[in-house]
């Protein structure tokens, strides 16, 4: 589930037309729907019947009956996925909800208690002898198939516990992180923050930030810092928390940094990150630090405050996009690319695929659901009319686009690992970037789309790799003692200076903005993928550009193979390699050329 909080909703109105809601029947009809009692049931049973079958007999099992237990084991994961698809799309529709937040934890429950059992596959499959797993590989076709996604589980092998140990940690983890988790995402839902007499929730107040009154901008900014303030032991403790249930897991199971689990997960080498977070740090002078010395320059400012760092410019034009016209913009754009591009998104608009307006209690920002392979994705947004509304849609339909061809591959097959997950998304907003650049009816507009895209740009790879930077520091401090808030706000600011650049000043209580960002909590060290798919997706843009014969096939193909390759694997027909350090300042150049094209604008 990808999730972009980057300030962009406020209440809805008439000038954006007829928002679609979803209709989640494709997942269940209601919380009572005959269907879902049916696979509650059938779920509690099969899980009990796969444990009975299986435990302590895999080693012993032929190829043949390796996969039937393998493809058992995905029609679990369907069951489970599709039931929790229902209950927490349901619950991110409004999060204020109680039935809806019950149902969710009511379900959450269920499916622990019920998949129990099953704890025992993963730990006794990587005790198998690599002889009898490399037979197994040769002997059957069909088997060899899931190797990529068996293969990475047998990457943790060094890294489990006891069998009893780790179905404990599987039974309290609803009482763990998932607890945690749920509370931060109540505890934010529920602020409300007073602009000039008027209460607004979070994401009409973090909208504020990109008002064109910049009084309007600096009253988002305090009221964001005076209610994260009055609040930041709570945020601090659920950070203290979740970073020491973190080091004591990796510590019990050996892990040799904060981030090795996430550079497992995402089957990335940690050199590759490493060469990925060097790059852009080394090119903070040649990026933010410019652009943003440009922007003070188009504001009239010696200095920019935090709250001009998402400013509108002043010859922007303020005008609202409708839903209709985001639409066409985006689906010609796909089209331009490719004509199936168009034809796989048409039904996340028609069918009730989307849930686009700003409601009371609903989750803020924006993500692409995959649910499970054999319904479809949901794509959440907080639409608004603005230029980086029609951007995020963009972008969240390249993940339903890819989430869609990858169904293919199954359950197990079919998750694209998070560093490869933004590949489509990225995609899909450089078309649609490109195709509105080349529709700029002079150069006053061409400038303010290529100031909009370097802002956005600078926000995926810039701010999220600050943001990678900050957790590092964060999980490391952690490992000597308790952090105060104080010491977590220094930590933050230390890379917002570094980061952002000299032109910048911070207001009294800017240190506490780490505090509303939800992948810190939900998804530890998940930002650098941010960074890593607008690198990869500027290279492979570039590589359309040089060569577009065949390119689309290809690119059909990458997306596809879903979780079933690795990167290297998956770049290789384009000439790609993201292990090779030069890869990233690729990337970084296209910034950095948008960058240079402004400035000559400047004369």
């Amino acid at each position: 589930m990808t999730l972009l909080f980057d300030a962009n909703a406020t209440t809805g109105g008439e000038p954006l037309g007829n928002l679609p809601d979803w209709n989640l029947d494709d997942l269940y009809t209601a919380e009572d729907a005959p269907e879902l009692t049916r696979d509650l049931t059938w779920l509690e049973a099969e899980c009990a019947a796969y444990a009975g079958d299986y435990e302590g007999k895999l080693a012993g099992l032929s190829a043949n009956d390796m996969l039937t237990a393998i493809t058992r084991n995905e029609k679990i994961d369907e069951i489970a996925g599709r039931i929790m698809s229902f209950a927490g799309l349901r619950y991110y529709q409004q999060t204020t909800n109680g039935d809806r937040a019950k149902f969710m934890s009511d379900m959450q429950d269920k499916i622990t208690t019920f998949t129990t059992p099953l704890v025992f596959f993963s730990l006794e499959f990587n005790r198998i002898d690599d002889a009898v797993y490399e037979g197994w590989m040769a002997a059957s076709a069909d088997l060899a198939r899931y190797r990529p996604a068996l293969d990475r589980l047998r990457a943790m092998k060094p890294y489990q516990l006891s069998d009893e140990l780790e179905k404990y940690l599987h039974d309290t983890s609803v009482v763990g992180a998932s607890a945690w988790n749920k509370l931060f995402d109540e505890t934010v839902a529920g602020l409300t923050f007073d602009i000039d007499g008027e209460e607004l929730g979070i994401e009409a107040t973090l909208n504020l930030l990109t008002d064109p009154d910049r009084s309007r901008r600096e009253a988002g900014a305090r009221a964001v810092a005076d209610v994260f303030g009055r609040n930041i032991r709570t945020f601090a403790r659920v950070h203290n928390t979740l970073a020491k249930e973190k080091e004591i897991d990796d510590r019990w199971r050996g892990l040799p940094t904060p981030q090795a689990g996430r550079h497992l997960a995402n089957h990335v080498e940690p050199e590759v990150v490493e060469a990925l977070r060097n790059a852009v740090v080394a090119a903070y002078p040649r990026l933010s630090h410019r652009y943003y010395k440009l922007k003070a320059k188009w504001l009239g400012l010696d200095k920019l405050q935090v709250w001009d760092r998402n400013a509108p410019l002043p010859m922007e034009e303020t005008r609202t996009i409708g839903w209709t016209e985001a639409r066409k913009t985006v689906m010609d754009a796909y089209a331009g690319f490719d004509p199936e591009m168009a034809r796989i998104a048409e039904p996340f608009f028609d069918k009730g695929w989307i849930d686009a307006g700003v409601k009371p209690g609903k989750a803020p920002g924006a993500f692409a659901h995959p649910t499970v392979t054999t319904v479809h994705p949901y794509v959440m947004l907080n639409y608004l009319g603005k230029p980086r509304d029609v951007m995020t849609l963009a972008h969240e339909l390249g993940h339903g686009v890819h989430q869609v061809l990858a169904a293919g591959q199954g359950e197990m097959l079919s998750s694209t690992p998070l560093t490869l997950a933004e590949t489509a998304s990225v995609f899909g907003e450089m078309l649609t970037f490109r195709a509105m650049l080349e529709g700029a009816k002079d150069d006053a507009q061409r400038k303010v789309m290529l100031a909009g895209k370097v802002e956005d740009m600078i926000n995926t790879v810039v701010r999220q790799i600050a943001f990678y930077d900050f957790e590092c520091k964060l999980h490391a401090a952690r490992r000597e003692g308790e952090l105060t808030p104080d010491t977590i706000d220094a930590l933050w600011m230390s890379v917002q200076a570094e980061s952002l650049g000299p032109v910048f000043e911070f207001m009294e209580g800017y240190e506490h903005f780490w505090a509303y960002i939800p992948h810190f909590v939900h998804s530890p060290f998940y930002v650098y993928a941010y960074a890593f798919g607008d690198g990869l997706v500027n290279a492979l843009y570039a590589a359309y550009v040089d060569q577009p014969e065949g390119f689309q096939e290809k690119y059909f193909d990458m997306l596809k193979a879903g979780g079933s390759k690795h990167h290297k694997e998956l770049l290789a027909p384009f000439g790609l390699d993201a292990s090779d350090p030069a890869f990233w300042d690729k990337g970084l150049s296209m910034i950095e050329g948008f960058i240079d094209e402004l400035e000559a604008m400047e004369g």
